[in-house]
């Protein structure tokens, strides 16, 4: 036994040496000389002496299972695990990144990466083409929507994930990358040689006019480039027509850089209005951001779009112009993330994301819905009860309330969705038959709609795949035919399930009539997207968004807009 132990103590050196260092750099430098040289407060000896004691045990405790545990372990995934483990008591924003993560981080902070341009997902379990970046490499070389990868540099894209063809096609600028496609309607797959570039990330994902004289701007992240992103847009408006308001559109955008926040509201606002302000643990922790340059739209009337995927930044930006009165808010209440993250080095390839602090308003609310710091007894997040949410005040008096995110100066709920459409996008249908007509009709009309003739072949089409789902409804019925045989119900019960079973078989049948304004509008705006391209999509978009369509009538309306932002709220 002894030469069996010490063949996987010498088989463990390597690999447990080279863990301890990164426990090393994580716990000893992060947290204790942390301690040491920041962390001077009242107490701090006390706090030192505990956190020396508990690394100490945490170092035990590892050391034990690595060496002595019944099975051989991993010593790397083992300390991960207790990274993992001790963070999960804190909040979901602070992570350990390992290099994979990071490389993603860094795209955010560049807001640039080396590749083909071309977006991918998984459809039928196989990496599919979503959409192609005009003016670079995958679309200038042929590239389409709906081309499924076989191969890349030579290797079989079966069984790999979305994250490992991204990386396969990502590299250094100058670069080639093989890929083998298959499209339909083409006998044989085709091969093409991309070339990688560097790509911007785009923030601003489309700029335009949506009415006379209204711009709108869709603003998807807040990475390294977004305030030259929005500048450029506003330039192009301003050539293009005459800016009389403008309407940024930050739904489903999930933030990103505290200071490009910072950067895009200075297009709005006075230099040197205060933006937002940050403070956490430390004394000297509290940071005030101001705007910075004299705006480029300091009058126009403005709307700002969010709903419940509008989150940190985008929330910066929005309680900004709220608190500012200088927009109107419309859609729905943000997500409420008002905490901010610090990314720190651990090694060459890992970094520690760790909230460091909260951010407040002009007015000086927090935005942040969920308490981390004070869980139930059982570990569940709780959320401030109404009762306990402070009342602030906007530049004009306005009451706004903390706690809960922007909520909207006029709320338009988003439109309900069914079980037969989320159905459809969940299995790719919407999108395989916009492939579909695609191999057959290679272009259409500008006034394109989706007619009858389409939706019966969309019908026949969903036929031919197989398609099933069950309706919210069905599901309902199956549960309450369960309950009834478990409390062991009579017979006329079932005669009744089975009444209304039938019942709703029939009116399933009647799906694509019940639900055919919602259809017809799906596939017009994925047929679109798939002959015209994501522009022509979002554009097509516009006439059946009624959160846009309230946010332009706003702008266009001086007199409601000025009473929207002005006057003493009770």
């Amino acid at each position: 036994m002894s030469e069996s132990m010490g063949r996987w103590s010498k088989m463990l050196k390597t690999k447990f040496t080279m863990t301890v260092r990164m426990f090393s750099a994580l716990g000893i430098v992060l947290v204790v000389c942390g301690l040491v040289t920041g962390f001077l407060w009242a107490g701090q000896d006390d706090l030192f002496l505990k956190t020396r004691q508990w690394m100490e045990v945490f170092g035990k405790v590892y050391t034990d299972v690595v060496i002595n545990y019944v099975d051989n372990v991993d010593p790397e995934k083992i300390m991960h695990a207790g990274i993992d483990g001790m963070l999960k008591t804190l909040d979901p924003y602070t992570v350990y990144l390992g290099e994979k993560e990071s490389d993603e981080m860094e795209l955010v902070t560049t807001g640039k990466y080396a590749g083909v341009g071309i977006t991918i997902g998984l459809r039928d379990g196989t990496i599919t083409v979503i959409s192609t970046m005009e003016g670079y490499s995958a679309a200038k070389q042929g590239i389409q929507s709906g081309d499924r990868i076989l191969e890349i540099d030579g290797e079989s894209a079966r069984g790999m994930t979305t994250e490992d063809v991204r990386n396969h096609s990502r590299g250094t600028p100058g670069t080639t990358v093989r890929v083998k496609i298959e499209r339909e309607g083409e006998p044989k797959p085709i091969e093409f040689v991309l070339i990688r570039e560097e790509i911007p990330v785009r923030n601003v994902t489309y700029s335009g006019y949506v009415s006379d004289g209204v711009g709108y701007l869709r603003l998807e992240r807040f990475s390294r480039s977004a305030g030259e992103d929005v500048r450029n847009a506003i330039k192009e408006l301003r050539e293009k027509g005459s800016l009389k308001a403008i309407v940024l559109d930050l739904r489903d955008n999930p933030g990103g850089l505290l200071d490009m926040a910072v950067d895009v509201v200075s297009k709005f606002v006075p230099e040197s209005t205060l933006v937002v302000s940050t403070k956490g643990r430390r004394n000297d922790s509290e940071h005030k951001y101001y705007s910075y340059e004299k705006p480029m739209l300091d009058d126009v009337p403005m709307a700002v779009l969010v709903d419940r995927g509008s989150a940190s930044a985008s929330e910066i930006v929005a309680g900004a112009f709220q608190d500012l009165d200088r927009a109107v808010i419309v859609g729905t209440r943000s997500f409420g993330k008002g905490l901010v993250q610090t990314i720190s080095r651990i090694s060459e390839g890992s970094s520690l994301k760790i909230t460091t602090g909260r951010y407040y308003t002009p007015s000086g609310r927090s935005i942040q819905e969920l308490d981390y710091f004070h869980r139930t007894k059982d570990g569940v997040v709780t959320v401030k009860p109404d009762s306990l949410r402070r009342e602030f005040r906007t530049l004009h008096n306005r009451k706004v309330l903390d706690g809960r995110g922007i909520s909207p100066d006029s709320t338009v709920p988003e439109e309900a969705s069914c079980k037969l459409l989320d159905e459809l996008s969940r299995k790719a249908m919407l999108f395989k038959f916009a492939n579909h007509m695609a191999s057959q009709k290679k272009t259409i009309s500008d006034d394109f709609a989706v007619d009858g003739q389409i939706l019966k072949d969309f019908e026949s089409f969903l036929k031919e795949k197989d398609f099933q789902y069950e309706e919210e409804s069905e599901t309902k019925v199956k549960e309450l035919r369960a309950a009834a045989e478990k409390e062991r119900y009579g017979k006329s019960i079932y005669e009744g399930i089975d009444r209304v079973e039938k019942a709703i078989s029939e009116e399933k049948t009647r799906a694509f009539e019940r639900y055919d304004k919602e259809i017809k509008s799906a596939l017009r705006l994925e047929i679109i997207g798939r002959l015209k391209g994501d522009k022509a999509a979002i554009a097509a978009s516009f006439k059946d968004d009624e959160q846009l369509q309230v946010a332009v009538a706003v702008v266009k309306n001086r007199s409601l807009y000025k009473k929207m932002l002005t006057g003493n709220r009770k």
